[in-house]
């Protein structure tokens, strides 16, 4: 699969506005199955609740972006969701915001203002971040050049994920697909060949939006 961005993790905000509370909950997902049995939980928990409106964009093999007003009027609540999702460019997510009614209506506007506030407080605190198909590389090197290659590491923005010293030194890094015929010659070049690459195969990879690794595997 593509590189895509997502969530980290749950996520959890409460919205009040005029006596009502809509209260959202995310979390990441890999298939459609998991995120409708992930509202079906709200809606289990929440059974008291006034209306439990959910988005999900889910792409694997297959795309599936469904949403649902859950008695709102149409196009104030779901779609509102979703559209959040949408502008954030976030995939294998799912959103539910749960409202308890406060007694006092919004109004159409209102509640499309409403539902996209609470669904961006929760994605937000549910962390967003990047999750890349790395290709899992060991480097062995001899001491004298080890700090060069360290240094060409960091200044092309590979991703090394672990150093150790023996009688060698060994880098583990993690490349994206797309540059290991652009790794490969650079190490060539520095070492004039001396290097030995040992690839692991292709793991997923966290990261946040600064490219610090979260997560692998």
């Amino acid at each position: 699969m593509k590189d895509y961005k997502s969530v980290y993790h749950e996520g959890y905000y409460l919205y009040e506005e005029k006596r009502s509370r809509f209260i959202a909950r995310v979390r990441p997902v890999l298939t459609e199955q998991e995120a409708i049995d992930y509202i079906n939980g709200i809606k289990a928990e929440c059974w008291d609740a006034t209306h439990n409106c959910y988005a999900y964009h889910v792409a694997n093999e297959a795309v599936y972006q469904r949403y649902s007003d859950d008695g709102e009027p149409s196009g104030t609540a779901g779609m509102p969701i979703l559209e959040v999702i949408r502008k954030k460019q976030l995939v294998n997510v799912v959103v539910v915001v749960t409202r308890y009614f406060g007694g006092i209506l919004l109004g159409a506007g209102g509640l499309v203002r409403a539902y996209g506030k609470a669904a961006a407080g929760g994605l937000e605190d549910a962390c967003e971040i990047w999750v890349k198909t790395c290709i899992h590389a060991k480097i062995r090197i001899e001491y004298h050049l080890s700090g060069k290659l360290q240094n060409m590491l960091m200044h092309e923005g590979y991703l090394v994920r672990d150093v150790a010293y023996a009688d060698d030194v060994t880098f583990e890094v993690l490349l994206e697909t797309l540059r290991r015929d652009n790794f490969e010659k650079m190490l060539n070049d520095l070492t004039g060949g001396r290097s030995d690459v040992t690839y692991l195969g292709k793991v997923p990879v966290k990261l946040d939006l600064k490219g610090n690794v979260l997560e692998m595997g």
